[in-house]
């Protein structure tokens, strides 16, 4: 499992986040205070505060390929 904090700015950026998540088998949360959503779901991420940073959880070890297509959008702790 590997985490990492991301922003996403516009719907655009969403649209782009889900289609890059949506291609890996393993599952990935996005949580934002006491909320926790699935990273493949547009509903679920448009259903977040977008305006603060959102915790990225990948649940899987071999994710390499995905960190790196999903890398502009992660910001620092």
């Amino acid at each position: 499992m590997k985490t990492a904090y991301i922003k996403i700015d516009s719907i655009a950026d969403v649209k782009d986040f889900v289609t890059i998540v949506s291609k890996y088998d393993f599952d990935v949360d996005l949580e934002s205070g006491r909320y926790a959503v699935d990273a493949k779901s547009i509903m679920g991420i448009f259903s977040l505060d977008l305006s603060k940073k959102i915790k990225m959880v990948v649940r899987s070890e071999d994710c390499e390929d995905f960190m790196k297509e999903v890398s502009r959008f992660i910001v620092e702790e």
